[in-house]
């Protein structure tokens, strides 16, 4: 090898070494990005690497309270979460450094912002609800044109913000203002008007995207083209059977198809398929079998309901066996955060009871000190002109340790709400997974204790007095008393058995009576209940018997009752009749206190425990009955829908007792203004329904709506503070408004709001 060619080698390794540590300080430090354009160009992907940046560009929207800032520069515009106390206004010219982060779109997460100077909004890009809805225009200051359809003063986080609603061709548009003057407001309804403001997405809490959402920094974002020709408080009086007759819906969203695995089905109602950490609801009248677990495709058209995306008039059909989904763990705050919604999850808790309706199982579970429904629907099935009974719902202790598996349901899809009820739809009995047994020092081991002892007690009884007998009697008379023991031995073993079972506690006091006497020899026994009947054969007054008696007294020490016999007056007292009474005592305590626990536990499950009026499972299981009813009958009902007009300030301002007391009154109160017939029931934090089963036609229900409302006028005193109540009334009549229970809560509960935002805005005008 010639000296060159050593020279050579040496020289190429010595670049390769060059290069390679070049290349390896590239890497460990990647380049600042200096442009917005070179920013919006990453893919999320690339903004999760958290590159550095720092660039110039012009304010176009910003919230302080709530660290919302939009800029813009060439064309091109992006997210940037600020910190607070910060002070700019729109036409800022920033410096902002920072780096970059994934979301919906790639956003900026900044370190530093420095006002340089104050410009010129960029020019707003006029924009159409198709470019919005695809999010090709997120983050940039745009204009566009429609029609107000609502105007309404409202809170966000705490501060009064003005919503519209403005309809344009494709669909609505929701803007927010940071401004909070009702009387600015006045005349804008069905105006035609250009709003000017940064072009954002609605989301659920999951970050799917249900809508279209302007920010405009004031009033002055708002430019009325053609004020409205009449102003819609003045429009003639419709009467309620005509509303209809303006009625035009042209529905021009297409149809789309979607791919996911089942984690859900019911028949004829509903399915929710899941793909990823993506998940929707499917409402669709399908009633072939889908198996849960089965990939599958689904078709129709995509609207938002209650800040969800669901599919409407869907079909659905499998396309094979995909991988299982797994569940994923959750907590009940992450649950109430709405970011699992319709997500096939699993979560633990504390079985607090159960009940067994006609159409679905309920459990009621505690996790983290809250409570929520776990429910398994049952099909309906109709045989023969007879509805089949569901299967028997397996019976887990309360007090058990829980892992329920399921699809998580929400109220509401807005994650700035705060925490959201929510429960979970069990695919089978099976999703319900015993993972640890209730600790057994409760009321139902105490009891298997007691019934021991018991036995006991009457073994050992039994066994002396066989041994009296044969010690003293002759043969015959030993068969005898064999037989005779034999024969209260069944009566105690009955007794047992119908404690733990259906019978009355009269009847079962009565048998225990009616032991003690045979034990007694026939002598007269009764039970006096403590504030309660007297069962049994008493003694005679008028005859001169010795009288005993025997306290019945619970485990937790309060009286429940006294046995009395009434004996031979020349008899002396006894081990005999000592044992007898003592025997029918023990078991007249554990008839008492099995009963009235089996009482307590029914009306939680039927009752609302602050009120005192039934609950929404008892409501439920009531409309279910009267629809039956009606429909037998072809008779008419009514429901009214009662929701209380801001109660969350109520709570807000004087704590959560005084929203108990103040609950409590307005019960008290809507209890005097309905029929003993009627039934009323609180379905919610603050709302009411009521039952009226015996109504002529809808003037009889409009009557005691009328009655209810006009309960409200007087303020509430409670706990010192007087509060000026009201609430918002809605009704409903069967079969006039809708033939099913969710079709008359749908009609009332949308009367209520018709109801509630006339209020407000008679409110408005009147402010």
């Amino acid at each position: 090898m010639s000296a060159e060619s050593c020279k050579m080698k040496k020289l190429i390794s010595t670049l390769a070494i060059l290069l390679a540590c070049g290349t390896a300080a590239w890497a460990a430090e990647p380049v600042t990005l200096t442009s917005l354009r070179d920013i919006a160009a990453l893919s999320n992907a690339d903004a999760e690497r958290k590159l550095p940046v720092a660039f110039e560009a012009t304010v176009t929207y910003f919230r302080d309270y709530e660290s919302t800032l939009f800029v813009q520069d060439d064309g091109k515009a992006i997210y940037v979460f600020s910190a607070r106390n910060l002070s700019l206004s729109p036409g800022d010219r920033v410096l902002i450094r920072g780096t970059t982060a994934a979301n919906f779109l790639p956003l900026v997460i900044s370190d530093s912002i420095t006002v340089l100077r104050h410009s010129t909004l960029p020019k707003p890009v006029p924009a159409t609800f198709a470019e919005m809805i695809q999010g090709r225009l997120d983050c940039m200051y745009v204009s566009v044109r429609g029609v107000i359809r609502s105007a309404d003063v409202q809170l966000s986080a705490g501060r009064h913000v003005t919503q519209l609603e403005v309809s344009m061709k494709g669909g609505y548009v929701g803007v927010t203002m940071d401004n909070g003057d009702p009387a600015r407001l006045s005349g804008w309804l069905d105006s035609e008007v250009e709003v000017t403001g940064v072009s954002a997405g609605r989301f659920d809490g999951k970050m799917q995207q249900t809508g279209v959402l302007l920010h405009v920094t004031s009033y002055e974002g708002v430019r009325i083209l053609h004020q409205a020709t009449q102003d819609p408080w003045s429009i003639p009086v419709t009467p309620m059977n005509k509303v209809l007759t303006g009625f035009d819906v042209d529905e021009q969203t297409p149809r789309v198809r979607i791919e996911g695995t089942i984690t859900y089905y019911r028949q004829t109602e509903m399915a929710v398929l899941q793909d990823g950490s993506q998940s929707i609801r499917v409402l669709t009248p399908e009633v072939d079998p889908l198996r849960v677990g089965d990939r599958a495709e689904a078709i129709g058209v995509p609207f938002v309901d209650n800040g969800f995306l669901t599919i409407k008039m869907g079909a659905i059909r499998s396309t094979g066996i995909a991988t299982p989904i797994v569940p994923v763990p959750v907590t009940w705050d992450e649950l109430a955060s709405s970011k699992h919604a319709f997500d096939l999850v699993s979560i633990e808790g504390t079985v607090e009871s159960q009940v067994q309706e006609q159409a679905q199982d309920v459990y009621i579970i505690r996790s983290q000190d809250n409570l929520f429904s776990a429910t398994v629907r049952h099909p309906f099935v109709y045989e023969w002109g007879v509805v089949k009974p569901p299967p028997p719902m397996p019976w887990i202790a309360p007090g058990s340790k829980v892992r329920v598996t399921g699809v998580a349901i929400l109220d509401d899809g807005n994650p700035f709400n705060g925490t959201m009820a929510f429960g979970i739809l069990l695919r089978s009995a099976d999703d319900v997974a015993v993972i640890a047994s209730p600790s057994w020092l409760n009321v139902r081991n105490l009891t298997r204790i007691i019934i021991v002892l018991l036995l006991v007690v009457i073994a050992a009884g039994g066994w002396g007095i066989l041994l009296m007998q044969k010690i003293h009697r002759q043969t015959t008379a030993m068969a005898v008393r064999t037989e005779a023991e034999a024969s209260l031995e069944r009566r105690r073993s009955r007794i047992l058995e119908n404690i733990n079972g259906t019978t009355p506690l009269a009847e079962i006091i009565e048998q225990i009576t009616d032991m003690v006497s045979c034990k007694l020899d026939g002598a007269p026994c009764c039970c006096q209940i403590a504030d309660g009947a007297r069962l049994g054969m008493c003694p005679p007054d008028d005859e001169n018997l010795r009288i005993v008696q025997m306290s019945i007294r619970g485990r937790s020490g309060p009286l429940l009752g006294s046995l009395i016999a009434g004996l031979h007056p020349l008899s002396e007292p006894s081990v005999v009749e000592t044992e007898a009474l003592a025997v029918g005592a023990g078991l007249a305590t554990l008839a008492i206190e099995t009963r009235r626990l089996y009482s307590d536990l029914l009306r939680r499950s039927e009752f609302d425990l602050l009120t005192d009026i039934q609950n929404r499972f008892s409501f439920d299981k009531r409309l279910d009955e009267q629809v039956a009813k009606a429909r037998l009958s072809a008779g008419i009902f009514g429901l009214i829908y009662v929701d209380l007009d801001e109660f969350k300030q109520v709570n807000d301002e004087y704590g959560h007792q005084v929203g108990d007391l103040y609950l409590q009154e307005v019960v008290v109160r809507m209890k005097h203004q309905v029929r003993s017939v009627d039934m009323l029931a609180r379905i919610g934090g603050d709302e009411f329904t009521v039952l009226v089963p015996e109504v002529r036609n809808r003037a009889d229900v409009e009557e005691i709506a009328l009655r209810i409302e006009r309960s409200f006028d007087e303020p509430v005193a409670v706990a010192g503070h007087v509060l000026h109540a009201s609430a918002s009334v809605g009704i409903a009549v069967y079969p006039e408004d809708a033939l099913t229970k969710h079709g008359l809560l749908n009609a009332a509960d949308s009367a209520m709001y018709r109801s509630k935002n006339a209020k407000k805005q008679a409110a408005k005008t009147l402010g």
